[in-house]
């Protein structure tokens, strides 16, 4: 009987979910928030009524990826292309402040480091990784949000998503510099080889997909089942092959799918199919197990100042970076206001960053409290900020 928990586990997530999700929304809240809510509160981080399994991991790992396959068909592709410049700026500006004011923050307040004295190598690495994991962007979160209010496809919107794929790569070529600098059997030039053939290879994939849809138009104008199901086996072994033979996360290859398909006459078929698929199951689930993956260990004054210190800098890092970027780029400053918002957010990035620190040793298990704290405030009140950025009274 043991063997259908899992059921009951599924049952009670997805009605807290709603629930919670109905009541954030009745207080002028993203219905997101109560997601993460529920599963913060029904998780051992407090309540410990359920806790994740490979079932509900692997079901979320799915749930975030169709989630980025929407936002990828819902992209406006035209308007990505002109927000390209501007997204790298915003990207690069949203990973270098971070990561500097992240090292120079653990640097002062861990006490045990200074450039002056020439003190342990190991202590620095830490603390430079810690900057590092403050670079971590979870678009995620703010996808779903800018969907909720109706503004995914505006030109805050845009930048967000192209931004937050820059941010991936170069979070990835910072994480891979920091470990092999720490390990010296990691390749960086390798590394950067398969980010750029990880672009090649999706060149050739919309190409190919292209010439196929072309193909099937032919035989009938109409979109069917078969389409949809073809179109959700390119998400799958895009995000597949972005992570096993490029090194690059699983939702950006699941992004560039949605936007081959984006371009495709099926496009509003396909939207209303998989936004079904995520809302009914698959994103409630995502999102509630970001909360179930959270246990908070016992904390001293110490690593509560720090972690107060942590927040603040995560948070002002992300807005002050690439808002200035959005700036630069000639966005008003309402927008750059939206796009350094649309940043904030770390989730599941950070812990999954946090996780491979620690496995590495790059990072001790007493600062990992501290992480778990940055990521539940940064993911919660991302999508409350980004709602009042969009409204008219801030707005006007």
């Amino acid at each position: 009987m043991n063997s259908y928990r899992f059921l009951m586990d599924l049952a009670v997530i997805l009605l807290s979910t709603k629930a919670l999700g109905l009541i954030t929304r009745r207080l002028h809240m993203p219905q997101v928030v109560g997601a993460l809510l529920a599963g913060l509160i029904l998780g051992p981080g407090m309540l410990g009524l359920i806790h994740e399994t490979t079932y509900i991991a692997n079901t979320a790992e799915i749930g975030v990826v169709v989630l980025m396959f929407c936002a990828g068909m819902e992209t406006d592709v035209c308007e990505l292309k002109k927000a390209g410049k501007a997204s790298f700026i915003i990207a690069f500006l949203g990973v270098f402040l971070p990561l500097v004011s992240g090292l120079l923050t653990a640097a002062f307040l861990n006490g045990r480091y200074s450039l002056e004295s020439g003190a342990d190598v190991s202590v620095f690495f830490q603390n430079l990784f810690i900057g590092i994991i403050l670079t971590a962007t979870s678009v995620s979160i703010t996808v779903e949000a800018l969907k909720e209010i109706g503004k995914l496809d505006s030109a805050a919107g845009n930048a967000i998503l192209g931004a937050a794929i820059i941010d991936d790569v170069l979070g990835i070529i910072a994480f891979t510099i920091v470990t092999g600098l720490n390990d010296s059997n990691t390749n960086f030039m390798l590394v950067i080889i398969k980010v750029f053939g990880f672009f090649a290879f999706s060149a050739i994939m919309a190409v190919l997909f292209h010439k196929v849809l072309r193909l099937a138009y032919k035989i009938t104008d109409r979109p069917r089942k078969r389409h949809a199901i073809s179109v959700f086996v390119l998400c799958l072994i895009m995000s597949y092959c972005a992570e096993h033979f490029f090194d690059v996360a699983d939702i950006t290859g699941a992004f560039i799918a949605g936007l081959i398909v984006s371009t495709s006459p099926f496009r509003g078929y396909m939207e209303k199919s998989f936004d079904t698929l995520s809302s009914l199951y698959l994103s409630p689930l995502f999102f509630a197990s970001i909360g179930l993956s959270v246990i908070l260990p016992k904390m001293d004054n110490d690593l509560i100042l720090f972690t107060a210190a942590l927040t603040a800098v995560a948070i002002i890092s992300k807005v002050v970076g690439c808002g200035y970027g959005a700036r630069m780029m000639s966005y008003s400053k309402q927008e750059a206001l939206q796009i350094g918002i649309g940043m904030i957010s770390r989730g599941e990035v950070a812990l999954i960053v946090a996780h491979k620190g620690q496995a590495l040793g790059l990072v001790n298990s007493e600062l990992l409290g501290p992480i778990v704290v940055v990521v539940i405030i940064t993911t919660i009140i991302t999508p409350i900020l980004l709602k009042l950025s969009f409204s008219e009274k801030v707005a006007g």
